[in-house]
């Protein structure tokens, strides 16, 4: 009986880790973090936030629309405050009437186009590394943040993709370099993915050099592939957040005198898209290299990246 007893406890801890697994950390985090605005608007209406109700939430919904909250992320609050009351046991129809046709509404009387962040072209990742490479500071640093631009662009990678790196997850070979992604916001159960970039012509703006100089000047052997800088210029084991890749976007584009204002670290990611759409590669192999699942955000860079190449304009002469 005791023994039983042992095996059901053991199953219950095992379960416990299978759901808090089930999501990446990240998830977990963003919905906690929408789940505590939901909680400040309540606090402070007299509303009570868990478990909460269909007319509460579409009163928060209008709040933020009032507030010039994007369509996207309203409705990925909807979604948190629905995942929250799941995870604690209590039900929420966040497909009642008053939720759904208060969005309908919000849709139709402000529409729901995006502003994406601007991709980063050829033109300006070149400016970018020309910029480090003549800064006053040691090459150790310089040749960390141009391998993480480069290798970010080259690959098509999302940020938290990049600094998620580790040594052992590189081989290179004749051709060039092979990275193996362990996991990735379409690949939470961890399949993976394997990336093939080539040398380039230019070594200046080779990924490749580039990470083969900063593997042998920081002496890294295994563990994080680009991490931080205690004082001065020694090399942490810690990992880079992938917050520190914006940041370094937008700290050597204001060097290179352009304006970073809507650049975030997707720009590395939607910059490779675009480019080489405009450079006429296929969709699927723009896909192979992303890693995007849907082909609805690629034909996005496609359909951007010919809005002057194909334009009905080209053939009226004027």
């Amino acid at each position: 009986m005791n023994d039983i007893i042992t095996d059901i406890k053991a199953l219950q801890e095992e379960t416990l880790i299978n759901l808090k697994s089930s999501k990446a950390m990240n998830t977990i985090r963003a919905y906690k973090s929408d789940f505590n605005d939901f909680g400040l608007f309540c606090a402070k209406n007299g509303f009570k936030s868990l478990p909460s109700e269909p007319k509460v939430v579409s009163l928060y919904i209008t709040f933020l629309s009032t507030k010039n909250v994007k369509m996207s992320t309203l409705k990925r609050r909807l979604v948190s405050i629905g995942v929250i009351h799941k995870l604690k046991g209590h039900y929420l129809d966040t497909k009642h009437p008053s939720i759904i046709e208060n969005i309908m509404g919000i849709k139709r009387r402000k529409g729901t186009i995006q502003i994406g962040k601007k991709p980063l072209l050829i033109n300006s990742l070149k400016q970018l590394i020309n910029v480090i490479d003549k800064e006053n500071k040691s090459e150790i640093k310089k040749l960390r943040d141009r391998s993480i631009i480069l290798i970010g662009f080259s690959g098509g990678f999302r940020r938290n993709e990049i600094v998620s790196l580790n040594y052992d997850d590189l081989e290179f070979v004749n051709e060039g370099l092979k990275i193996t992604l362990r996991r990735s916001k379409t690949d939470q159960f961890g399949d993976g993915m394997l990336k093939g970039l080539p040398y380039f012509e230019n070594s200046q703006y080779c990924p490749v050099m580039s990470l083969k100089n900063w593997i042998k000047v920081s002496k890294i052997k295994s563990g994080p592939l680009f991490r931080r800088f205690n004082k001065g210029s020694s090399l942490s084991e810690k990992r880079l957040t992938d917050q520190t890749v914006a940041l370094l976007i937008k700290k050597y584009l204001q060097l290179a005198g352009i304006d970073n204002k809507n650049y975030s670290g997707h720009s590395l990611r939607s910059g490779f898209a675009t480019s080489a759409a405009e450079s006429g590669v296929e969709e699927r192999n723009i896909m192979a290299m992303t890693g995007h699942k849907s082909p609805e955000m690629v034909r996005r860079y496609i359909k951007e990246a010919n809005l002057f190449k194909n334009n009905a304009l080209n053939r009226i002469k004027l």
